[in-house]
This record gives C-alpha cells, structure tokens and sequence, in this order.
C-alpha cells in the first residue's frame, strides 16, 4: 500500500524555491512537472511569439509556462505552458517563492500524450473555476491541430476545432495562421 503525505501551501513554496525542477500543487500533493518534447518547445515558442506579436500594443500581456497559476477553486499551484492576461495582473504574493497569478484569461496548453487526459478534463474543470478563466486553446503536438474553446456563460463553452485544411484560428483578438504555429515542427 502507497502512502503519500501532504504538504501545506507553505511547505510546497519552500520546496519550489528549492528545487531545480518545475513543481505543481494539487489538494497537498506535489508533483514534479516532467520536460517536454521538441515538438512540444516549438510550438509554445511560436506561440509566444505569434501572441507577443499580436499583442505588443495592447494591455495585454504574454506569460510563458514559467508562469505559475493559483487555481483557488481546486487548491492548485499550475505552469500552463502559455497564459495571457489583459486586464491589471493579480498576483498571489509568495513570501518565499514565485508569486501566483490569479487572474489568467486566456490559457494555452500543447498536449501530449502524457498530459492530454489530464489537460482536457481534471485540469480543464479547475480552470473553469478561475472567474477571470474565458478561452482554453489544445494545440496538438502530433499533428496540426488547435481546439479554442471558448467561455460563453458560466455552464455554456463553444468549441471550435481547426485542423490542417484551415489557415487562420483566433485566439482572443488575435487571427494566426496555422501554418506559423507548427513552423519547423517536427512531428514524431
């Protein structure tokens, strides 16, 4: 029988401003976020650069996964892989560690096959309870295609897939062509 014990938000910063590697907090459990793939990488770093692009003289701004998220609903410390946020940022001031942001607006996740249960559905869920949460984009790392979900009410998301026979997808305010989001990725 496995046993785990819990830690207390407290502990888990102390841990985080110790360790090398990225970790989560779900419900007192920690967990160490793995590395990702190549394919993974690039993509996140089109999409910082397509979104920063995009949003570079607006209020919004482009955080990537270093961003750490509070997720209060769910008692979750997250690093999504990519976060916007337009409105003033609120952050969760860590006495001892990374400050939480509290108010993402727009999260981007790159699936894997390691992650893609999780992100589509436990993780989707907490989200969805973040009152400032209104757009969740899935971009596949297996093949072109972004799923933008979009928040219509609090019980109401509108789902749009796009895969390779589109050429543009709107994130937020933003038209990007799909083509620029999978540039040199290669698939495996």
């Amino acid at each position: 029988m496995q046993t785990s014990t819990l830690v207390t938000v407290a502990e888990y910063f102390d841990l985080l401003q110790k360790s090398d590697i990225k970790l989560e907090y779900h419900a007192g459990e920690v967990v160490a976020m793995a590395g990702a793939q190549p394919a993974h990488n690039r993509i996140c770093s089109n999409l910082i650069y397509l979104l920063e692009g995009c949003l570079r003289s607006g209020a919004c701004l482009v955080l990537n996964s270093d961003q750490l998220i509070k997720i209060e609903g769910c008692q979750k410390y997250v690093f999504p892989d990519l976060v916007i946020v337009c409105k003033n940022p609120v952050y969760e001031k860590a006495p001892n560690g990374l400050d939480a942001l509290e108010n993402p607006e727009i999260i981007v996740e790159v699936l894997s096959d390691s992650t893609e249960s999780y992100d589509r559905l436990e993780k989707f869920d907490c989200y969805k309870t973040i009152p400032s949460f209104r757009e969740y984009v899935l971009v596949s790392s297996k093949k072109k295609k972004v799923e933008v979900i979009k928040k219509l009410s609090e019980a109401e998301w509108l789902s749009h897939t796009y895969n390779e026979k589109d050429t543009a997808i709107q994130i937020g305010e933003c038209a990007i062509d799909l083509s620029e989001i999978y540039h040199k990725v290669v698939f495996a």
